[in-house]
C-alpha cells in the first residue's frame, strides 16, 4: 500500500507533544477537529518532524541504558574449576533503583550460579551479588556497586490491555541489546509450569538471552519481565507467543527480597483445579472459566469462609477467575491478614464470602469443623463409638514412614484415651516435638505405633 493511500481522505495536523512532534487525523470541521486533537495527544502516532519519521525512540531511549546482560558463572569439570568458575548459562535484566543498583532478572537464569557479572550498554563489566531469588514467580534480584546507572519507570500491570503495544529488550543468541515491539495480545495467563502465574502474553520477539530482561509499553516504562516462549517448531525458536512476568507480582517479589532475603507469601487451604469443558458439563455450568475446589483443609481460611469441595470460584479480590493460575495469583502476593471477597458457584447458583488470607507456614495442628490435621494425618470423628479415624495419610511423611494407614482409629496417645478428632489434635499439640506413642484399632485389633514430629 502507498503512503498516499495510507493518507487518503486526511489531512494531518503536527503539534509538540512530550518534547517529540505528533501527527492527528483532520476532520472536514477543521476548527473542532483540530481542537480535540490537541486535548487528545495520546491518540495520535508518534512523529518526528525533523526526520519526517514515526517513531517510539524518545520515549524508550530513556530506558534502554538500563537493560543490561547478565551472565552466570558455575563450576565446570575440570581442575581449576573451584577458582575459576566458566559461564553456564546468560541472559538478561534491568535496574530499577539505580542508587542502590538493584537489578531484576530471571530466576532461571542465575540458578545454580556461582558467581554473576553484569554487561551495561556502556561497555562496563561488574560483578553482581544475588540478593535473592524465588522459583515460584522466577523472579531473583541481582545487586552491582556502580555510579552512573540508568533506571526504567515501573507502572502497574493492572492498567495493560490487550492491544497495547510491547518493547522486549534484552540480549538474544549472542547479540548485543536488541529491541523488537509487538503487542499485548493477552493477559492473566497461566499453565507454564511455575507456582505463581499471572503473565502477560505478548507477540514481541523474544529468544533465548531475553530471559529476565524487561517488557516496556510505549513510553518506555517497565510491565513486566520477559521469561517464557511457547515455541511448537525444533530449536524452540520464536513462534510469535512470548510470556513475562507482570510488574503486579515482581514488584511484591522484590521488595521482600530486598527486604528480608526470601519471600513469604499467604495461602488459604484450598486445593483448586482449573474449570474445564468437560468438568462444566459434569456440574451443569455454562462457563469454562473458573477455579475448582477440590479439597478444603480442616481449620484454614477456606473452611473458615465456607467453601466447599465442587464450589467454582469466579471473581478473587474484584478481579476475574480465569483458571486456578489466577487465585495462585492473586493469594501467592497477599501479606497474611489480608481479606479478599471472593464469588463462587455452588450448584449454579452464585454466593459471596471473604478470605482472610494465612502465613505461608500453616500451624502445625489444624483443626476444622469437619476433620483435623496433624503430623501428616488427617483425622475425623469415627461413624460409631470413640477416636479419631485416619482419613488421610500424607504420602512422604513421618506418620506414612512410621506405618499409620487410612481407616486406622487412633484410640490412645501418649496413655490417654482419644474421645474424638479434636481431643487427639489437642494432645499432639500438647507434645510439641515429641513422638507421641499412639494406639490404634486396625481390623479389630490393637496396633502400637511411635508418631513421629
Amino acid at each position: 500500500m502507498t503512503k498516499h493511500s495510507l493518507l487518503a481522505g486526511a489531512a494531518l495536523a503536527i503539534f509538540s507533544f512530550s518534547g517529540m512532534a505528533q501527527a492527528a487525523p483532520l476532520g472536514a470541521a477543521m476548527g473542532s477537529a483540530a481542537s480535540t486533537a490537541v486535548q487528545s495527544p495520546v491518540a495520535a502516532m508518534p512523529y518526528d518532524a525533523r526526520r519526517g519519521v514515526f517513531t517510539f525512540a524518545a520515549g524508550l531511549e530513556e530506558s534502554l541504558p538500563a537493560v543490561v546482560q547478565v551472565t552466570t558463572l558455575g563450576q565446570s569439570r575440570g581442575p581449576s574449576s573451584a577458582n575459576n568458575p566458566k559461564p553456564s548459562q546468560g541472559g538478561s535484566g534491568v535496574i530499577i533503583d539505580a542508587r542502590e543498583g538493584i537489578i531484576v532478572t530471571n530466576h532461571h537464569v542465575i540458578e545454580n550460579g556461582q558467581k554473576f557479572t553484569v554487561d551495561l550498554i556502556d561497555g562496563r563489566l561488574f560483578d553482581a551479588t544475588l540478593i535473592g531469588a524465588d522459583k515460584a514467580t522466577d523472579i531473583a534480584v541481582l545487586k552491582i556497586d556502580a555510579t552512573g546507572l540508568s533506571q526504567v519507570t515501573t507502572v502497574d500491570s493492572d492498567t495493560l490491555r490487550s492491544g497495547d503495544l510491547a518493547f522486549a529488550v534484552g540480549y538474544p543468541l549472542g547479540l548485543d541489546q536488541t529491541l523488537t515491539m509487538g503487542v499485548i495480545s493477552g493477559l492473566n495467563r497461566s499453565g507454564m509450569g511455575d507456582a505463581i502465574e499471572d503473565y502477560i502474553q505478548t507477540d514481541a520477539a523474544v529468544n533465548s538471552g531475553n530471559s529476565g530482561g524487561p517488557l516496556l509499553d510505549s513510553r518506555g516504562r517497565l510491565i513486566g519481565i520477559n521469561t517464557a516462549i511457547l515455541s511448537g517448531g525444533f530449536g524452540g525458536g520464536n513462534d510469535g507467543i512470548a510470556f513475562a512476568v507482570p510488574t503486579r507480582i515482581m514488584m511484591f517479589v522484590v521488595d521482600q527480597l530486598r527486604a528480608t532475603g526470601e519471600v513469604k507469601r499467604g495461602r488459604v487451604g484450598l486445593g483448586l483445579g482449573s474449570l474445564t469443558a468437560e468438568r462444566a458439563r459434569e456440574v451443569g455450568l455454562n462457563i469454562v472459566r473458573g477455579a475448582v475446589v477440590y479439597d478444603v483443609e480442616p481449620g484454614s481460611a477456606g473452611e473458615k469462609a465456607g467453601l466447599k469441595a465442587g464450589d467454582v470460584l469466579t471473581r478473587i479480590q474484584d478481579r476475574p477467575v480465569a483458571n486456578a493460575g489466577s487465585v495462585q495469583a492473586t493469594v501467592g502476593i497477599a501479606r497474611a491478614g489480608t481479606q479478599m471477597p471472593v464469588v463462587y458457584l455452588r450448584d449454579g447458583r452464585e454466593a459471596s464470602t471473604r478470605l482472610t488470607i494465612e502465613p505461608s507456614d500453616p500451624a502445625p495442628v489444624r483443626v476444622g469443623a469437619q476433620a483435623a490435621m496433624a503430623r501428616g494425618l488427617t483425622v475425623r470423628n469415627p461413624a460409631s463409638g470413640r477416636g479419631a479415624q485416619i482419613a488421610v495419610v500424607e504420602a512422604g511423611s513421618s506418620a506414612a514412614a512410621a506405618g499409620f494407614q487410612a481407616g486406622d482409629v487412633v484410640v490412645q496417645a501418649n496413655g490417654a484415651e482419644i474421645a474424638d478428632m479434636r481431643d487427639l489434635a489437642q494432645r499432639l499439640q500438647a507434645a510439641g516435638e515429641a513422638v507421641v506413642p499412639v494406639i490404634v484399632l486396625r481390623d479389630n485389633e490393637r496396633v502400637e505405633i511411635d508418631l513421629p514430629a
